[in-house]
């Protein structure tokens, strides 16, 4: 699938990518209300990676649902919503307008958002504050409920059984890792709110461990993603325990990249005399 942010709504890939080549596209970050996202510049390149701190620039849940549903509905794909809110009944109302779009059989809670409630702490860094988004909108919400999960915490196996608990039907991880780039010669951070986070290689080992210390804790499906840029890249998370993997930064250096890693992971498994994916998700 591609990640959330780096592919658009995936019209943008149309003349590049054969849509209906890829497992999934989960769509940009949508809110229940208009947001216009962080001042400039909310990009920085970093070794290995990049920093973002685009802050959830879309037009709003009603505006996607009459605008732009109609454009990608019949993308023979599963086009997957990406949520995000800033209190659990934020992300519930979001959700249920979603409930009733036929052609997206599920959605993306994205938790790493800040609780305006509770002094912008991000919801997914405790057990408590994933599992209130989780079980609100596992009351408005009656498909495919898949939560993608922080990286920046201490313990994300608990987080992730916390998830689970609630309802949640599959993990995904990581997201991005909060970074800070500085340019020396201004004396000044690179981006305009100071920190973004960061994806890219950079981050794959991390997000290689985490989705491994997750698929010990959980029974549900986890879904692997961060620095993913070729097919070993993808086997790596397989091996760890995903049973499905995201690419996301790799697609601002090369657009045609997730048909070429869909390909590499089909010919790895043929000369490895595999006949399924199931025979190495968690192998290890």
């Amino acid at each position: 699938m591609t990640a959330s942010g780096t592919f658009g709504y995936g019209l943008e890939f149309a003349d590049l990518v054969p849509l209906d080549g890829i497992g999934g596209i989960i769509v940009k970050g949508t809110t229940l209300k208009a947001r216009q996202g962080n001042d400039y510049p909310r990009m920085a390149e970093t070794p290995q990676g990049m920093l973002n701190c685009v802050g959830l620039q879309n037009k709003g849940v009603d505006y996607f649902i009459e605008h732009i549903y109609p454009q990608i509905k019949d993308i023979d794909t599963n086009i997957i919503v990406n949520v995000s809110g800033s209190s659990p009944e934020d992300y519930a109302e979001c959700a249920a307008k979603l409930n009733s779009l036929d052609k997206v059989p599920a959605i993306e809670v994205n938790i790493s958002c800040p609780n305006v409630k509770d002094g912008g702490m991000a919801f997914g860094v405790t057990c408590q504050g994933a599992g209130s988004v989780v079980k609100a909108v596992r009351n408005a919400y009656h498909k495919t409920m898949i939560v993608k999960l922080s990286p920046n915490v201490t313990d994300i196996a608990s987080i992730a059984k916390a998830c689970e608990a609630e309802g949640a039907d599959s993990v995904s991880l990581i997201n991005t890792l909060m970074g800070m780039a500085i340019d020396i010669e201004r004396r000044k951070p690179k981006l305009s709110i100071r920190t973004g986070g960061l994806s890219g290689p950079a981050v794959k080992p991390v997000a290689v461990r985490m989705v491994n210390d997750v698929f010990h804790a959980v029974k549900i499906p986890v879904i692997g993603l961060g620095g993913i840029m070729n097919a070993e890249d993808a086997i790596e998370f397989f091996m760890a325990g995903a049973t499905a993997i995201e690419v996301g930064t790799a697609n601002f250096i090369d657009p045609t990249i997730t048909i070429k890693i869909r390909d590499g992971i089909s010919s790895w498994l043929d000369r490895h005399g595999c006949k399924s994916l199931n025979e190495i998700i968690g192998v290890i």
